[in-house]
């Protein structure tokens, strides 16, 4: 049965701001930066000031015409932060090179440290809005995963282990998961995130689901599921959507949804835990062709060439199976052999290691 759906009001109210696509960086705490400018800049204020205190007596202040400290702190307040008032002026040789040769720069010193952090923040968000168009350009056939709990995480480790553990194949896939920390531990890991509720559209459209090539639906609820399928297929009518439920009985629901696969996570953990009764040895085989990268990996690949028009058995690998157009054959169907170019073979293969560099 069907769970009850999340609060429609409750992701009704959700602002569009709170939708943001997060790529892989390194990130340095914001407070940090502006401490250290806050710190840069009172040195520069202290350095000004006992400059002025020091030859104090080469200023002179129209007020009562002697410089003490105070006056010396509002001069070099009032001189780095604008041109200065007039009240307070130097008149000794000593008083005005000093000017020229250290409260001046001193004074465009400061101007950079607090200018420079308006520039900084504004060229960071442009840089950032750079990345993100060109990352938006640039993406298309890649794999939008939606859910980083314990399911989606293993799927995405899968394909990254298939594909070698390359830099690429990380750039070619997107988390989408409401929680904001779990798409930052996302994109620590070098995977691009979106923030945002994968039920409704908008939230997708920001993954570039449009353009994806595989969706992995990894949610947490049965009913997620079925709507980011939903979802999903409304925006994309080519792309495989494979879908994770915990309950058996909801399984058909997701497959009339747009679903290619369904797994059920309880049925298929409790299967395997029955077969490690029953063999133990069994158990372990089998946990093992799951676990890619490892040991034994099955695998999906092309009739090369030279085995069409062979037998099953006349490969050089294990077949167990033979996908012709929409038909899964089994190794043993007599349908099976001979086999044709435009066949798939199922494999059983020993596990290369993983590409270096």
């Amino acid at each position: 049965m069907i769970l009850p759906s999340h609060d429609a009001a409750a992701r009704d109210g959700q602002h569009e701001t709170d939708f943001r696509v997060l790529l892989p960086r390194y990130h340095v705490a914001p407070i940090r930066q502006v401490g250290r400018r806050l710190l840069m800049a009172l040195l520069v204020m202290v350095a000004t000031v006992f400059i002025v205190y020091a030859d104090r007596t080469g200023y002179h202040d129209n007020a009562d015409g002697s410089v003490d400290f105070l006056d010396a702190v509002y001069y070099s307040t009032v001189t780095l932060s604008t041109t200065g008032y007039g009240d307070i002026v130097p008149y000794s040789d000593s008083a005005r090179l000093s000017n020229i040769l250290l409260v001046t720069p001193l004074r465009v010193l400061f101007l950079i440290i607090l200018v420079g952090t308006t520039l900084e923040v504004l060229t960071e968000r442009t840089r950032e809005q750079w990345r993100l168009t060109r990352w938006r350009s640039a993406l298309r056939d890649h794999t939008v995963v939606v859910g980083f709990g314990t399911k989606g995480r293993s799927a995405v480790q899968t394909l990254c282990a298939a594909a070698g553990g390359t830099v690429r194949e990380k750039e070619r896939i997107v988390v989408v998961d409401p929680n904001p920390k779990v798409v930052e531990s996302a994109t620590a890991h070098g995977y691009a995130g979106v923030i945002g509720d994968a039920t409704r559209s908008d939230v997708l459209m920001r993954a570039e689901l449009q353009k994806a090539r595989q969706i992995i639906v990894a949610t947490q609820r049965d009913d997620t599921a079925v709507l980011v399928t939903l979802t999903a297929r409304q925006l994309n009518r080519t792309a495989k959507i494979v879908a994770a439920v915990r309950e058996e009985e909801n399984a058909p629901l997701l497959r009339q949804s747009g679903a290619d696969a369904v797994i059920t996570s309880a049925s298929a953990a409790g299967r395997l835990l029955g077969l490690s009764v029953l063999s133990p040895s069994a158990g372990t085989v089998m946990e093992d062709l799951i676990q890619q990268g490892s040991g034994l990996d099955i695998v999906e690949r092309p009739v090369v060439k030279a085995e069409v028009g062979r037998g099953v058995r006349d490969t050089d690998d294990l077949v167990v199976s033979v996908l012709r157009g929409h038909r899964l054959l089994g190794y043993d169907d007599p349908e099976a052999s001979p086999l044709k170019a435009t066949d798939r073979l199922i494999t059983i293969v020993r596990a290369r290691p993983p590409a270096e560099g």
